[in-house]
């Protein structure tokens, strides 16, 4: 007597692996200029082919060759070194404006969201106040009290960016708080404070990456803007921004002095943005195809 089995044989399932996804070509080749510019901004701690503030008179406006590969200044300056340091200057002092943006913002974002009543009342009321104020407008107010100086770029660019923060966390926040997890943290008699740590802060991780990519352009952006007015890291300081404002003069004997620092300032930007977009498109689920 036959069995079950060979009647009718059992279908065969077949497996279907997921295939690995490649890296965009936002991924790619943002990631590549990134790389760039960081091992640039290490390289400057360490060396630089020459001392960017040793003055020498003898070889001023040297074309670039190759004693001087990109140049020298109208002190003599080799434009190369001042390019590297000018890379460290701006990558830190974006590190720390988005860092300190970002774990502002999220403190304020969390109490407002959570708590709401009047605490989210009080904290949305100065927000909404900061927010009517333009990024660079206000950036400029603050240093105008603090002093132009490298923290003082910090601190004024940092609560700046603190409101953007605080309305993205915001609003995630309150799409979580009623989710029933939440409501379970609340049952088993977990505080306030622990529920908000725990389960709510790590549900926002994804889009403050997202965000605090595009902030380190903006920030980026805006050192350079406040160098070039004369109210960045003062001179003899080497930025990409002073770099471009004293380079003005001589922009027809000397282009390559306003050439390469603007050149470096967009690939910085090109590249944190195709990063940053590449990093939206793997977080945000509504971008999974």
């Amino acid at each position: 007597m036959k069995t079950l089995s060979e009647i009718a044989p059992l279908p065969t399932i077949a497996v279907v692996r997921r295939p690995r996804r490649l890296p965009s070509f936002n991924a790619l080749i943002g990631g590549v200029l990134v790389l760039i510019l960081v091992l640039m901004a290490v390289t400057g701690i360490f060396w630089t082919p020459y001392d960017p503030l040793r003055l020498d008179l003898a070889h001023r406006f040297m074309a670039p060759s190759w004693p001087h590969v990109l140049g020298t200044d109208e002190f003599g300056r080799d434009a190369f070194s001042r390019i590297i340091i000018g890379a460290r200057t701006s990558l830190w002092i974006s590190l720390l404006t988005v860092s300190l943006a970002i774990s502002v913002g999220t403190v304020f974002g969390l109490l407002a969201g959570y708590l709401r009543g009047w605490t989210d009342r009080l904290l949305m009321m100065v927000n909404d106040a900061l927010l009517a104020f333009p990024g660079m407008l206000l950036a400029l107010g603050l240093l105008a009290i603090v002093g132009a100086s490298q923290y003082g770029i910090v601190l004024a660019l940092g609560i700046a960016y603190i409101p953007t923060v605080v309305r993205v966390v915001r609003s995630t926040v309150l799409s979580l708080r009623e989710r029933e997890f939440i409501e379970a943290s609340r049952v088993i008699g977990n505080s306030e404070l622990y529920t908000m740590w725990k389960h709510i802060a790590p549900n926002c991780v994804a889009p403050l990456i997202v965000l605090a990519t595009s902030m380190f352009g903006w920030a980026i952006l805006s050192e350079s803007a406040l160098s070039f007015l004369g109210l960045g890291v003062p001179p003899p300081a080497a930025t990409w921004g002073n770099m471009l404002a004293s380079s003005r003069p001589h922009l027809v004997t000397a282009p390559w002095l306003g050439f390469f620092p603007g050149l470096m300032i967009a690939i910085a930007l090109i590249g944190i943005n195709l990063f940053g977009d590449a990093l939206r498109d793997r977080l945000d689920p509504r971008m999974t195809r």
